[in-house]
Parts: C-alpha cells; structure tokens; sequence
C-alpha cells in the first residue's frame, strides 16, 4: 500500500545527491510507489491545536544538478500523512527543540522518524553518558576549573560544542596546549551552553566508524578517516569514507544500546565508535548511508523502508 510521506529537512535544492542521506531515503521511498511532500523547518505551525505544515509535491531523480521537481505550495494538515521523516541538520537549538513538540502531536498516528518526544531527549552527546563501559573518559560542564583539572587527568583532550554537529567546533588541546582559555571565551561569547570534554583517543587516526542501526539493528557501517594532522573526520570536514566490516567490539556496543533505541523508537540511528569506544549515538539526521551502499556494506534506506512499512502494516 502506497504511503503518504512528508520529509521536514533542509532546502530541497541545496543535497548533495551523490553523498546526502536524505536524499538516498526518499528515493528509495519514490522507488517503492509512497508520494513525497517536503517542507523546511520553519514552514511548520501550530494553529488552534492542529499542527500545519507549508510545503511542496515532490518528485525525484538521481541526477545531478537536476534532481527535483516540485509542485505548488500548499498547507497541509500533518496529521494527515502516514510517515514523516524528521531530517534537519542540527544545531539542537529551540527551534528544532519546538519542532519535536510539535511533531510529537501527531505521533504515532502518523508515524515520526524519529519518534520526536525521543529526540529532545536524547541529544547525541548527551544520550551516550547513560551507558556505562562504552565512552571514553568524559566532562560535560561550562565550569573552567573543572574543565582544567580534567585535561590535568587526562592531559590530551578534545572539546566539543554540546549540541553542534557535523564536525564543528570540536578542537584537540594537548596537555601543553596554551589556548584553552581563549577558546572557552570564544564558546562563552558565542552561547552559554555547555562544552563536551574527552579524553582524546589515538585511534581516531584510524578512523571514527560510523554505524548505522535500524530499530535497534546494527546492519552496516562505514569508517571516516581524518586529513592527515586533523582530528576531525567528518565527511563534512575534509574525512574520507572507506570500507570497513563491524568487529566483535562493535556488536557488543550495539547490544548494549539496542533496547533502550527499540524501547524509545529510534528507528534510524548512528552511533560513532573510535577505537574500542563510542563516542556519539546520533538520532537527529544520522548520514552515512550513501557511502555504505556505494561499498556494497549496507543499504540503510531499504532497511528502513522495510521496516516503515511493517509498522504501518500493523
């Protein structure tokens, strides 16, 4: 049975085909007959108890620099569609923080990907903390001095916004390092939230792993390798994406997160895995999935599909 499926990501126009995600997921949703109707973020309201959104038919095709045609905007009641799949990029501000309440109205009448009462409350860097054994040592505070008595624990550290993404921000201080100072001024100008402090862990030069899990599932994973002398790997910074199999190591990781994401509806997940540690399990709009495919690992989007439609099957 064709499903109607309403996509709330960033402009349409702006995917990268050939690597975005998103991109992959609604094809294969076009693939097997379900109409795609997208919208951004700020195109969603609440009106009188109902929850709207302002948005456009789509249709798509795997070609580069002309992959979409839309149709005419239009309003519609969200609770009308059978699936919608939230994929906007973090930042975890109150905007996409109010989108999760908003959505969380409809669902699960209509089925949220992912459940949006879930994701509020499970920020990427903050839901792992809750599994004891898979993270490396790891502050969460805005407080200096306890920041300095961790790296003087630690010595080589690595500092991360809290609720940024895709790579920005995070910096390596070594235990010499003189900047510290200077760079939580910046983070105090820029915002008052607080910053993730890790202890740095030589592996990444190896690679941070990318693993995507589908209701709890691990199926498949991809490993993104840093620029020589960096420390970020994200594909958005500069990271190479390569082949790689899951290890015994990272099976015992999953198992170990897989009932609390079944538990809370998490259909579609990423977890990033340096080393023998887990560092971030991503519910907001994990990526990766382009990658897998292309190496023949995994194909994320049908995994899903899959299960979609199980779901609204009954």
């Amino acid at each position: 049975m064709p499903l109607s499926v309403a996509i709330q990501m960033d402009p349409v126009e702006g995917i990268n085909i050939e690597t975005d995600t998103t991109f992959l997921l609604m094809l294969e949703a076009q693939t097997r007959g379900h109409g795609l109707w997208v919208y951004t973020p700020d195109k969603l309201s609440l009106v009188e108890g109902k929850v709207l959104g302002r948005g456009r038919p789509l249709n798509l095709r795997a070609v580069k620099g002309d992959h979409h045609t839309t149709g005419g905007w239009e309003v519609r009641d969200m609770s009308e569609f059978d699936v919608v799949l939230m994929r906007q990029d973090p930042p975890f501000d109150m905007a996409y923080i109010t989108a999760t309440h908003f959505l969380e109205k409809i669902h699960p009448k209509t089925l949220v990907v992912n459940n949006p009462a879930e994701v509020r409350n499970a920020p990427e860097k903050l839901f792992v903390t809750g599994f004891e054994g898979v993270q490396p040592p790891t502050l969460v505070t805005s407080d200096p001095e306890a920041i300095y008595d961790f790296r003087a624990k630690h010595g080589d550290v690595v500092l991360k916004p809290l609720y940024g993404g895709g790579g920005s921000g995070v910096v390596r201080l070594k235990e010499d390092d003189p900047n510290l100072d200077a760079l939580l001024e910046l983070h105090t100008m820029i915002g008052r939230e607080q910053v993730v402090v890790q202890k740095f862990i030589p592996a990444v030069s190896k690679g941070d792993k990318r693993i995507i899990l589908i209701d709890g599932e691990p199926i498949g994973a991809v490993n993104r390798v840093p620029a020589k002398d960096q420390v970020r790997s994200n594909l958005a910074k500069g990271g190479t994406a390569v082949a790689v199999e899951l290890t015994a190591r990272d099976l015992e990781l999953c198992a170990i997160i897989a009932p609390e994401l079944k538990r809370r509806g998490l259909l579609f997940v990423g977890i990033d895995v340096i080393g023998d540690y887990m560092t971030e399990i991503n519910v907001t709009s994990p990526t990766g999935a382009q990658q897998m495919k292309r190496f023949g690992t995994a194909d994320a989007a049908a995994a899903l599909w899959d299960r979609i439609e199980q779901i609204r099957a009954g």
